[in-house]
């Protein structure tokens, strides 16, 4: 029994070694993608600053309900320093508390021109999706952004994620985001979330491809682009219709670029299981869009690792082993929401509460782990199946998350 233990032991000590190293090559690649995100994004502004031709812009917003810190957001694309743009809202219903806000806010910008459109009730699985297209149809210019209700912008945005697509090769501009806590705790942990490990594994996935896929909080196309994949319906029934937008028109032969601007995404307040179901929700889209991708992530977290690395040291009596495992992996979560949530997207408690991304990563990786404990998510107001590519299927009504 005491040998089995022992066996037990240096096998842990064995994966715990593998997971510590695998995610230290991960930090490496993502220190390198921050090196080549901070050289593309100069470059980008200097060639945003040398322009004198803006094309005109149409932005495309859907609203679902009045949302945390609704009228900020919504305000922030009122002021943009941009010569010629205008904005479109589309709402299921004419009674969404949203189109309120957006008409009081409308009424003290005129200067901004600005449509709403009430769609009716989506008839494919992926409302936003279904929300583009119709407003696509009736906007008036060639360059579309899209952007979801619950981002807050500069107004330097536009001059700067519309810059790139200047270039007839490249059909699709995306953007990393900081999370903004506007609740408690369990709010902050998915907000420091998306600022570390999604802005990480972004940058990585830019140094070692290019960029494939697009970030819902803003997507920029021209009508040429977007046409040439079937438009925004094609991606209707896609969980990740922001991932398989990016996709489709990457393989169309047009290059997909990651802009150096970065917007904040309002995090809401939530309970635990609130957040865990969005995180869990999340995962599961990465995990059906892009199978093998998802598997290895289980490989970028730390700290799981660490801990399991110092329980099997103490457990074997490899207890210097285990310290410098465990001690191995904190510093990297350190480093890692020093230079990523810091020194790429400017988030102050990726700075200030450093501790945080520690106890996010042990948090993420147990969402890795759920993702593949079922196929169904809740959105909105209904159950979707997953099914193979990323696709979704309606299953049944459920509660809005």
């Amino acid at each position: 029994m005491e040998s089995w233990f022992t066996v037990i032991g240096i096998v842990a000590l064995a994966i715990a070694s593998v997971g510590v190293l695998s995610s230290l090559s991960f930090l490496i690649l993502a220190l390198a993608g921050t090196v080549k995100f901070h050289r593309d994004s100069h470059r980008q502004r200097q060639f945003a600053e040398k322009n004198p031709n803006w094309p005109a812009v149409s932005l495309l917003k859907p609203v679902h309900g009045a949302e945390t810190r609704l009228k900020e957001n919504i305000e922030s694309f009122f002021r943009q320093d941009y010569p010629d743009y205008e904005i479109l809202f589309a709402a299921d219903e004419e009674s969404d508390a949203a189109l309120e806000i957006i008409r009081e806010i409308a009424a003290r910008h005129p200067q901004t021109k600005c449509r709403i459109l009430v769609t009716g009730k989506p008839q494919l699985p992926n409302p936003p999706a279904c929300s583009f297209s119709r407003m696509s149809e009736v906007a008036s210019h060639d360059i579309l952004v899209t952007s979801d209700s619950d981002v807050e912008v500069a107004p330097n945005y536009l001059r700067e994620v519309v810059a790139p697509m200047l270039d007839p090769a490249v059909g699709m501009v995306t953007c990393v985001y900081r999370g903004k806590n506007a609740g408690g705790f369990w709010s902050g942990m998915d907000a420091i979330g998306m600022s570390v490990e999604m802005t990480a594994g972004v940058l990585t996935a830019n140094l070692l491809e290019g960029m494939k896929f697009g970030l819902g909080p803003t997507i920029v196309t021209r009508k040429d682009s977007i046409a040439k994949i079937g438009g925004y319906l094609a991606t209707a029934e896609y969980f990740s219709n922001d991932f398989v937008t990016g996709n489709f028109i990457d393989k169309a032969g047009y290059r997909v670029v990651l802009s150096g601007h970065v917007i904040n995404h309002v995090v809401p307040a939530m309970t635990f299981r609130r957040m865990w179901e969005r995180q869990v929700r999340w995962a599961k889209g990465t995990r059906w869009s892009r199978p093998k991708g998802h598997l290895g992530t289980g490989l970028i977290f730390a700290m799981p690792y660490g801990i399991l690395g110092l329980l099997a040291g103490a457990a074997t009596g490899h207890w210097l082993l285990g310290t410098v495992l465990f001690l191995a992996a904190l510093v990297n979560r350190l480093l890692e929401s020093w230079v990523i949530g810091w020194g790429v997207v400017r988030d102050p408690r990726a700075h200030n509460e450093v501790w945080l991304y520690p106890l996010r990563d042990l948090l993420g990786f147990a969402v890795w782990c759920a993702s593949y404990l079922s196929k169904s998510a809740v959105w909105r107001d209904h159950r979707y199946q997953l099914v193979r590519g990323g696709r979704i299927v309606l299953r049944e009504q459920g509660e809005r998350s």
